[in-house]
């Protein structure tokens, strides 16, 4: 029974403060007890992930209120950081240049423009969607929400 308190005021704890450390110390258990619960019991271990989901999703919302204050505060800094992450015109754009000669690309340089673009994203990586424009002598575009306006590019 002294078992089960325990557990669910770790659970209490890692729903307040998704941090299974600072859990662990207000509930007065070891890590390794915890890890080892969560290993032998199955029921344990869904309900510490829906904990640290519960506890997430409350830190989530108490930093977007701090971040709506800053924003009505005048905070450049809160609202740069809330258009680049909410609004697609103001996302992070890249742009791809090269040395061309108004030739068409090969397959072997377009791969290697797509692998580039993959690895440059800062998302999944999904670049499917991506396509590749010519634009002459010396650019080589992206064609999705990052196409590049000349300005903030990454490279």
């Amino acid at each position: 029974m002294k078992k089960t308190k325990i557990k669910d005021a770790f659970l209490d704890h890692l729903r307040k403060v998704p941090i299974i450390q600072v859990a662990c110390e207000k509930s007065g258990v070891s890590r390794n007890s915890v890890y080892r619960w969560k290993k032998e019991d199955k029921i344990f271990e869904s309900e510490m992930v829906d904990a640290l989901e519960e506890g997430e999703a409350l830190v989530n919302d108490m930093s977007e209120s701090q971040l709506l204050s800053l924003i009505k505060e005048k905070n450049w800094p809160a609202i740069s950081f809330w258009l680049r992450h909410r609004n697609p015109k103001f996302r992070d754009k890249i742009e791809v240049t090269t040395k061309h000669d108004n030739e068409a690309l090969t397959p072997e340089q377009e791969s290697i423009i797509r692998e580039a673009l993959r690895l440059a994203t800062s998302d999944s990586g999904d670049i499917n969607n991506v396509g590749i424009k010519n634009y002459g002598t010396d650019k080589l575009q992206p064609t999705d929400s990052r196409e590049s306006d000349g300005t903030n590019d990454k490279g």
